[in-house]
């Protein structure tokens, strides 16, 4: 048996897993552009909660890698933004696959310098693990190879080892962090207390408690045990990756997640094996070439720096001090991932209200805004939106997370310069800012006070939902922002 009979045996064939990983990786960058070109003029451009020219005037090229450093003004944005979207849709389509490798090779490294340049300007609103996946993901599916050459091996180890870094990372920062995953009872608060739930997390969340613990042992089986069997020979890579696959779908089902769960599901294709998949799908390229010589050069230069990256990663997993998403490098190549180290026990929110009177007194009535994700309204179910990404619902998530304690009240230490911004653009009435927004009380007129308000939430019982039709039950603890107008300066 030759070298690459030995390779396909151990491997797997990859015509199907590749087709997957490309058009799958392209659906998720032409959703991540579409979100850009939506949100991120009123959250960073050039009159946005937090200015991409300010922050270029504070940090240097080699550090943010972006075109941006060039120039930067919305418009400008626009273009890259809209033609990352038409990079996307090559990629979705397939057309991106159907000529050369250069053609291949451009169209991915496009989509991956276009999102680089989004990101590293992009401050706390990017600050988020899978931005820095799906740049590691879309670099390496671009030395997979077009349909007329096999795939690369290389490029799909890597996606593999991806892959293991997010769900090791993920499965070891749980048991090094927080009790609760050791215990097994972190299911009892974590669909109450994620982010942004959806429509079945409240229904996850009255499961039995002895299911919930179950969840967890098959959460640790997943995280620690199936990341090993991606590097096993087929078929127990695509039994691992099948189950990774089953835990994310899971996921999706239970809460709101940007495109973390299905960029995971979309790795976990890497190791899928066209004997396995045949069942539902087969790819027959029409033609089959060898690799150019000097793509074959690129693709051994790839494997040595990969390898030469992956030592600082290696290290964080093994270390009692892990740290998730962490990037070693302004490109976010070869990082380290991890999600909920820590599950809170109580849910908070931060309820943004104003009103129109002229002072503020007890008898004052302030009317709220409601954004498109974040509970608000009790009566409100939640919705579905991953894996679209609504950055400032996820921002006003983590407020009251850094909270100081609750004897010295309820205000921060400081606020956010972004949280300043955007009450001042409340009182002002930005059009642009309350676009981002489900609901405007004060269609007419910007209000003359607006105030931050914060609330205990909890999922109602049944029993409390067929009788008030309530979805969450909320008592309000206090003002995390005190009323404040446009007179007068922020506490």
């Amino acid at each position: 048996m030759d070298a690459a009979h030995a390779f396909e045996s151990y491997f797997g064939g990859a015509w199907c897993a590749r087709l997957m990983l490309q058009r799958g990786l392209g659906a998720i960058y032409a959703l991540a552009f579409l979100g850009a070109l939506n949100q991120f003029k009123p959250l960073l451009g050039e009159r946005g909660l937090l200015p991409v020219r300010d922050y270029l005037a504070r940090v240097r090229f080699r550090d943010a890698p972006s075109v941006f450093h060039w120039h930067y003004s919305d418009r400008t944005f626009d273009l890259v933004a809209w033609l990352g979207l038409g990079l996307s849709v090559l990629a979705l389509t397939g057309l991106s696959e159907r000529g050369s490798v250069a053609l291949s090779l451009a169209v991915w490294l496009g989509l991956f310098c276009l999102y680089l340049s989004i990101v590293n300007v992009g401050q706390t609103f990017y600050g988020f693990g899978w931005e820095s996946m799906l740049l590691e993901a879309g670099f390496f599916t671009a030395f997979l190879g077009p349909l007329r050459h096999p795939p690369s091996l290389v490029a799909l180890l890597a996606l593999r080892f991806l892959l293991f870094r997010v769900e090791l990372g993920a499965g070891l920062v749980k048991l090094r962090h927080d009790r609760c995953w050791r215990d097994l009872t972190c299911l009892y608060y974590h669909y109450e207390t994620q982010p942004l739930p959806n429509p079945l997390s409240r229904m996850f969340h009255h499961f039995p408690r002895p299911f919930q613990r179950l969840s967890v042992l098959f959460s640790h089986f997943v995280q620690l045990v199936c990341p090993f069997g991606l590097f096993a020979p087929q078929p127990v890579a695509s039994l691992a990756a099948g189950v990774i696959i089953l835990h994310q779908l899971i996921l999706i089902a239970s809460g709101n997640y940007a495109w973390l769960n299905w960029l995971t599901v979309a790795l976990g294709c890497s190791a899928l094996d066209d004997r396995v998949l045949a069942a539902v799908a087969t790819v027959v390229p029409a033609a089959v070439s060898l690799r150019p010589f000097a793509f074959e050069v690129v693709l051994y230069g790839l494997a040595v720096v990969t390898v030469l990256l992956s030592v600082k990663p290696v290290l964080n997993l093994v270390s009692s001090d892990q740290v998730m998403n962490e990037s070693y490098n302004p490109l976010h190549l070869v990082g380290s991932y991890g999600a909920f180290g820590s599950v809170t026990r109580e849910r908070h929110e931060i309820i943004l209200e104003g009103t129109s009177d002229v002072e503020v007194s007890d008898s004052t009535e302030f009317r709220e805004y409601e954004f498109k994700a974040k509970p608000g309204d009790p009566r409100r179910r939640p919705r579905q939106w991953a894996p679209y990404h609504l950055r400032l619902d996820w921002q006003l998530w983590f407020l009251p997370l850094r909270l100081r304690n609750k004897r010295s009240g309820f205000s921060p230490l400081r606020y956010e310069p972004w949280f300043e911004r955007l009450v001042e653009k409340l009182l002002a009435g930005d059009r642009g800012l309350l676009a981002l927004l489900s609901h405007n009380p004060f269609a007419d007129a910007p209000p003359r006070w607006v105030r931050a308000s914060l609330y205990r939430y909890e999922f109602t019982t049944r029993k409390e939902r067929a009788r008030t039709g309530l979805v969450w039950k909320r008592t309000r603890e206090g003002d995390y922002l005190p009323p404040a107008s446009r007179s007068e300066r922020l506490p």
